[in-house]
């Protein structure tokens, strides 16, 4: 029998603010479904950092499916910032969300600094799109359909 991939279970992002970024990923229509503190050696095994203590916070997008875990490393000490990399760097690149009025969100993330890299620019009849900077500078775009909720 041949292993099949069954689903994306979440993506992890690491910050230095839990509570700012559970504030804008909610406002961007996530819910928050619990915090707790990872650690010890076992957690360390599987990253491969050692004895670590990371807080998290798992936030899941309005049709269940897909989670956001958001990561707060208190040790080890952070050895790397990604946040404000271009588009165009390797790595991780960005979270896109659907969303049903992009500028009704944009004016709501705003007030939690999310600010626009480039414009809002429409694809074809299909989409608008844009990049955000939000909180500490991560990456995020959005995208609203033209022809309904897809």
């Amino acid at each position: 029998m041949t292993s099949k991939l069954l689903r994306m279970d979440n993506i992890g992002i690491a910050v230095e603010s839990l509570d700012d970024a559970i504030s804008f990923f909610t406002e961007l229509g996530l819910t928050f479904e619990g915090r707790a503190m990872v650690e010890g050696e076992w957690a360390g095994r599987v990253t491969g950092l050692g004895d670590q203590r990371v807080e998290i916070a798992m936030m899941v997008t309005p049709d269940g499916h897909s989670r956001l875990e958001l990561s707060h490393f208190l040790a080890p000490s952070v050895v790397a910032d990604h946040r404000n990399a271009p588009v165009n760097a390797l790595g991780y690149l960005r979270a896109m969300f659907t969303v049903s009025d992009m500028d009704d969100t944009l004016a709501r993330l705003s007030k939690h600094g999310a600010q626009l890299v480039g414009e809002v620019v429409q694809y074809e009849d299909a989409y608008r799109l844009c990049y955000i900077r939000g909180p500490e500078g991560l990456l995020i775009g959005l995208a609203q359909s033209l022809g309904g909720d897809r």
